[in-house]
């Protein structure tokens, strides 16, 4: 089972529903305040942490950068800027375990960090 918590600014609601809906019962997602969502991830309770906001790095990642470092962080995607399954890719490989991107993002950046969570 993989566990998501899910923080950021915006979208948590689509976010937690797409993750649930796609993950083929594998998938367990909760709804947190960014603090703990992250704090869920650093203590090994949840694997991932994702989050949405306008921008796509602020509010989505913002305490992630705080309590997990900066290395375990990945903006996926930005305004102008959709996320790409070889910048996925390179985030799991580096051992990033938090993501965000902007919140009309959701489906593309949820399919692809949920493709990648899966193949782990």
């Amino acid at each position: 089972m993989i566990k998501f918590a899910v923080g950021g600014q915006m979208n948590k609601k689509e976010i937690k529903q797409y993750l649930e809906q796609n993950g083929g019962g594998d998938v367990e997602c909760a709804i947190f305040t960014d603090a703990d969502a992250a704090l869920k991830v650093k203590s090994g309770e949840y694997d991932y942490y994702v989050g949405a906001c306008q921008s796509g790095a602020g509010g989505a990642l913002a305490m992630a950068y705080g309590i997990l470092g900066r290395p375990k962080c990945a903006t996926l995607g930005m305004a102008g800027i959709a996320p790409k399954p070889e910048k996925v890719h390179d985030a799991f490989q580096r051992g990033c375990v938090a993501f965000g991107f902007t919140n009309d993002q959701v489906e593309a950046a949820c399919s692809l960090v949920l493709k990648e969570a899966l193949r782990r």
